[in-house]
């Protein structure tokens, strides 16, 4: 199940609901001068990525293609989308770009500091370093300065086939959804170590209205709140208090 919805002015969400995990993967194409592509989506979901995407915009005309961290439905595909649009470039963390990047794309990728704003047009995103939030030592996630758009990458995951964006409080939703994972071969997933806080504060005060994210609904609203509250739900499901009351 395929869905395409403008979530914030020129912010496109491109959700494939995959019901074996009860999981919707958003891909979020941004229209510009320079056409965005967050999140390539994995091999196997190509093809019909590319149907949906040339719904809005010619593939081929794709410029920029990015991700937060090194994972099969953050660029997997990359190369895919690599070889359909000529004048396209990854980008990702220098990390990313470094240690990744170099090997596995069939053209080098651009590489963010912290320092670093990508400008698409009229749209300028600034690039913050989050290692190992979510996940991975070249984690980060980038933000749209005009509209006020958080690309959030796996933060506020929520399982199911929920609605494209939300005003609704989405927080018990994450809970129930990291609790879940909790119990998943893939336990522990997400950490909680004693930089998460400083980090989310750090996106919280970015002031963000939009929250695009991957897995479930993207949220509008008080997205520094939201953010804080995240701080504190991952706390309690996957830091010390979680262990505190498993003892």
């Amino acid at each position: 199940m395929t869905n395409i919805n403008e979530i914030a002015p020129d912010l496109y969400r491109i959700s494939v609901y995959v019901p074996d995990f009860d999981m919707q993967f958003n891909h979020f194409l941004i229209l510009d001068e320079e056409p965005l592509l967050y999140h390539t989506g994995m091999r196997s979901m190509f093809p019909l990525l590319k149907e949906a995407l040339a719904k809005v915009v010619a593939p081929e005309k794709l410029r920029w293609i990015g991700f937060s961290h090194f994972e099969v439905d953050e660029c997997g595909s990359l190369n895919d989308w690599l070889q359909i649009a000529p004048h396209a470039q990854g980008v990702c963390s220098e990390v990313g770009a470094i240690v990744n990047m170099s090997d596995f794309a069939i053209r080098p990728a651009k590489g963010l500091t912290r320092a670093d704003v990508l400008t698409t047009g009229k749209y300028s995103y600034r690039f913050i370093p989050t290692p190992h939030l979510p996940h991975g030592w070249d984690a980060g996630v980038m933000f749209e300065e005009k509209n006020k758009v958080l690309l959030c990458s796996d933060l506020f995951h929520q399982n199911g086939n929920v609605t494209a964006i939300t005003d609704k409080d989405i927080m018990e939703r994450v809970r129930t959804s990291l609790r879940a994972g909790q119990q998943s071969p893939l336990s522990d997933y997400m950490p909680y170590t004693h930089k998460t806080a400083g980090m989310l504060k750090e996106l919280a005060a970015l002031q963000p209205t939009t929250l695009a994210t991957m897995h479930g609904s993207s949220y509008n609203g008080n997205g520094a709140q939201a953010l804080l509250d995240l701080n504190l739900v991952m706390k309690e499901e996957l830091g010390e208090e979680r262990l505190v009351l498993e003892s």
